[in-house]
């Protein structure tokens, strides 16, 4: 692997989890794999473990808490893995670097759960954060993958509830589509080595069922977009899900909602959960937390 590039060096360890696991391999085992991939023990020490009524959720503080406010991570998995284990290490960095409090939570994952269970779980712990006390515009919701889509579908939710959406949002590689319909399952195609349609049809209706992928709570692509609140959006050049990203940050401008689009030459699916190697990582998360930052300081 010494002749690859740092990003190719990353793909190939997330690609030797993937060859480990065939059709029998039980989903207690690709989750634990998928954990011991990012786990970091330091960052474990700094979790505060609770519940939000039967959601196992985590507290990182941030190492000065500098700002009046909160952020709640969803982590991406495809719905089926990914955990408060696997995205804390993440999650701390853009704690630190906003200086908030941040909330990770395990939602209910597929097979075994399927929508609208990890929705609602997503929405029970930005519920939680308003009975903490913390305002609605003081709250950054951030996810990547499978997490940005639950976020998409909660803040949808919420504005159809009537309720007061978060401050701000930042998604990394969302899944906006579950049709699946962008240009880039095809142009992508060759050039993403972790992600192809096939993948993620299988792993579409494990987490649907019965569920119409058209509907908008699910692909968001198909929804009105009025009174969401400003939104970052970053995506790696490679990936199959870059027409989810793309074609929702045209929505969301046709809307007249604020949105910043970073396209990030020659990255993967979620490059930045890989700060130790990739400097381009290091940019991203220093820009999610510079966004976020920005737009709930606007709302002091």
């Amino acid at each position: 692997m010494s002749d690859l590039s740092p990003v190719d060096r990353v793909a190939e360890r997330v690609l030797d989890i993937y060859r480990g696991w065939g059709r029998d391999t039980p989903h207690s085992e690709r989750r634990r794999d998928w954990d011991n991939l990012f786990i970091n023990p330091s960052t474990e020490e700094r979790l505060e473990r609770f519940s939000i009524e039967s959601v196992p959720a985590a507290w990182v503080r941030p190492r000065k808490n500098t700002e009046n406010g909160a952020l709640l991570y969803v982590h991406g998995g495809g719905f089926q893995v990914g955990s408060i284990t696997s995205h804390a290490e993440l999650a701390a960095r853009i704690c630190d670097q906003t200086g908030m409090p941040t909330l990770i939570i395990d939602y209910c994952l597929a097979p075994e759960s399927q929508f609208p269970e990890a929705l609602d779980d997503t929405l029970a712990a930005y519920h939680f954060l308003l009975e903490q006390g913390f305002d609605h515009s003081r709250i950054g919701l951030i996810g990547d993958s499978a997490g940005a889509n639950l976020i998409l579908g909660a803040v949808l939710s919420i504005l159809q509830n009537s309720e007061n959406a978060p401050g701000a949002l930042a998604l990394l590689s969302p899944w906006t589509d579950m049709q699946l319909r962008g240009a880039s399952y095809e142009t992508r195609a060759d050039v993403d080595p972790i992600h192809q349609r096939s993948l993620l049809e299988r792993t579409a209706a494990a987490y649907l069922g019965k569920h119409d992928p058209a509907d908008p709570i699910v692909s968001p692509l198909n929804a009105s977009l009025e009174g969401f609140p400003p939104t970052l959006i970053q995506v790696g050049d490679r990936e199959t899900v870059l027409s989810d990203a793309e074609d929702f940050a045209h929505r969301l401008s046709e809307h007249g909602v604020e949105c910043e689009f970073q396209n990030w030459p020659n990255m993967i699916h979620v490059f930045q959960q890989f700060p130790e190697d990739l400097v381009e990582a290091r940019e991203a998360v220093a820009n999610i937390a510079d966004f976020i930052k920005t737009k709930l300081g606007e709302a002091k």
